[in-house]
């Protein structure tokens, strides 16, 4: 598995504290980069002022951190593109209608 792969991975492992979805799926992780362990992540969230903003930021951090060879976290909270239904992953669609969500 590539480094770049990895960290998605670890990533989706992520739930968003809201929903039953994680973070990939939910589609609001718009890159990963990786040097010499430090790892840049552009995400976004569902919805401006989302409450739960600083829980998920701190769990994306504290999650790649666990990641061999990674020793720093920058995330950067990005809104072009906005975040839009489309982006959601049919695993995450899957799980928002199983929990009564139309999407």
């Amino acid at each position: 598995m590539s480094g770049s792969q990895r960290l998605w991975t670890a990533l989706s492992e992520v739930q968003d504290p809201e929903m039953p979805v994680n973070l990939v799926d939910l589609g609001v992780i718009y890159g990963i980069a990786e040097r010499d362990g430090v790892v840049d992540v552009d995400l976004t969230f569902t919805a401006m002022g989302c409450p739960a903003s600083d829980f998920i930021l701190d769990d994306v951090r504290e999650r790649l951190l666990r990641e061999d060879g990674v020793r720093e976290v920058r995330v950067n909270v990005v809104w072009n593109p906005p975040w839009t239904a489309a982006r959601i992953t049919q695993a995450g669609r899957d799980a928002l209608e199983a929990w009564g969500l139309a999407v």
